[in-house]
């Protein structure tokens, strides 16, 4: 039998090699590895994990903060539509007595509707809002224009007055909005009355709980307003597109928008390229905003500098808060210089040389108001003193100051050149009843001293009725008659003197003709 083997003893086969022993060093290296990408990963995982729970506990928290609110705005909706069922009842029954006290007026009084004061235009408005008589409160709007402060204070408590303000007022500026229907017979821009009562309208049509967020005008009637607004749009097409539409046109229309609250996300590139054809309105960095251009304010502000319209940029950072990231004294200063540099560009034009001069200080002295202007608005002293742009202001203006002073004019300014009488005015030709001989007067006669002179003088003829210019002067040197220096053919028993013709009343006398006065009136 064979021998047994010792366990305890390492035959020659079981020794382990150098190479075996690499390799279990290199297997125990790639496990340590694996364990150690597994064990990453699985942080990451719970990582992951982590963040992810913890954004959706965040989106909980503010679902259930919106839930609340939308619960809280429902309730308010709630309660408002008593509230609104309250005040329409107490709308309708004043309305009802306003009515009847205006039938029982005695219109006879002022039947063209003329007011003198503030209250009697208000009363005159309510009385056609109350009638629902649209074309009669655009015609007493449209009167007033140089009232226009009276007209935006009273405006808004006369349109409280009609059933339905939204109807009344898009029935009001039908008559010039979305299209002008006047064709041409058209005269002067009423778009200033459409945006008067489109801007009159809003705290009218506004929800008394809720705010803006909710505007009082029913469905049929937005959907009227969406129709007008696409009208408008297919005008402008036909017009020639945004550059050739008119701004006060631009300024109806984007009110209107805002005002029946129907602005659509898909149209705010084509608002923006409005907004901006227009920057120079006043109202448009507001009604940018209100119409959700917030966020691309910025860009439109350096769209405006890079078209040299510096002023108006001004006015939009200011109304987004974007002072900071605009500064308004540099683009102040750039906004001179280009209107200085506008101003060479004229005086250089070889095409208006007789009005350059005047042309170029006309569009300085614009530029120079309008940032004194801006400068006194947002209170910009300290950074810009608009002293030196006044005085600058007051140089421009001087030679026009001096140009209109008045020039006096001498006495006897029209004289004959042979002997220094005076003129007849220079129409005096055209009446029938006036003779102005165009020879020169004649020497006066003179009595010879050989003669007898009359012992008493003889009564002149009467004097003729006066021209229809007016009535003559008294005479200064009337002729004296002579028998002897009479020509032949006038020699005679004659019962009296010959007639005194007076000289010509002039330009410079005291008693200056009724005719002059009628001609220079």
């Amino acid at each position: 039998m064979g021998s047994i083997h010792d366990p305890g003893e390492l035959t020659e086969l079981e020794q382990p090699s150098f190479d075996e022993f690499q390799r279990q060093t290199s297997l125990m290296t790639s496990c340590t590895l694996l364990w150690k990408e597994l064990s990453d990963h699985i942080n990451s995982l719970e990582q992951n994990l982590l963040k992810q729970s913890e954004t959706l506990k965040r989106k909980i928290k503010t679902l259930d903060s919106e839930t609340k609110a939308s619960l809280d705005s429902l309730k308010k909706r709630e309660l408002s539509i008593v509230d609104s069922v309250k005040i329409a009842l107490n709308r309708v029954e004043s309305n009802t007595k306003a009515a009847m006290r205006t039938l029982t007026d005695d219109i006879e009084e002022n039947p063209d509707g003329e007011v003198d004061n503030g209250d009697g235009l208000l009363q005159h408005l309510k009385s056609s809002c109350l009638k629902m008589e649209a074309k009669e409160f655009w015609n007493s709007v449209t009167g007033k224009k140089k009232e226009i402060d009276l007209l935006r204070e009273k405006i808004p408590a006369a349109l409280s007055e009609c059933v339905d303000p939204a109807r009344f007022v898009m029935e009001a500026i039908s008559e010039v909005f979305p299209v002008d229907k006047r064709g041409n017979e058209g005269g002067s821009d009423l778009a200033w009355a459409c945006v008067l009562i489109l801007e009159s309208l809003i705290p009218v049509v506004v929800d008394p709980v809720i705010g803006k967020s909710r505007m009082l005008v029913t469905p049929s009637m937005k959907e009227q307003a969406k129709e007008i607004a696409e009208t408008w749009k297919k005008s402008l097409e036909e017009r020639g597109g945004i550059e050739n539409v008119k701004t006060p046109d631009v300024h109806t229309f984007l009110q209107h928008l805002v005002t029946f609250g129907i602005v659509k996300k898909e149209d705010l590139e084509f608002y923006r390229k409005l907004v901006v054809a227009s920057a120079w309105r006043k109202q448009m960095p507001k009604l940018a905003v209100s119409l959700g251009l917030g966020d691309q304010m910025p860009d439109m502000i350096e769209e405006l500098i890079s078209k040299g319209q510096q002023l108006d940029a001004v006015h939009f950072t200011y109304e987004v808060g974007l002072v900071d990231k605009f500064p308004p004294v540099p683009l102040l200063k750039s906004f001179l210089r280009d209107a200085k540099k506008a101003a060479s560009s004229i005086l250089d034009d070889p095409i208006n040389t007789g009005r350059a001069a005047q042309l170029a200080a006309r569009k300085e002295q614009s530029a120079l108001r309008a940032v004194i202007k801006c400068i006194e608005e947002y209170k910009l002293e300290a950074e810009f003193s608009p002293e030196n742009l006044k005085k600058r202001l007051e140089q421009l203006e001087k030679p026009k100051t001096e140009k209109r002073k008045p020039v006096v004019v001498p006495a006897n300014k029209r004289t004959r050149a042979s002997n220094g009488g005076p003129m007849p005015p220079a129409k005096a030709g055209r009446l029938t009843n006036a003779y102005v001989s165009s020879f020169p007067a004649p020497s006066p006669f003179v009595r010879s001293p050989s003669h007898t002179q009359y012992p008493t003088p003889v009564p002149g003829y009467p004097s003729p009725p006066p021209p229809m210019y007016g009535s003559r002067s008294p005479p200064t040197n009337p002729y004296a008659y002579s028998p002897e220096a009479a020509p032949p053919h006038l020699a005679g028993p004659y019962p009296g003197a010959p007639m005194n013709y007076p000289a010509y009343g002039g330009y410079g006398n005291g008693l200056a003709p009724a005719y002059q006065q009628a001609y220079y009136r």
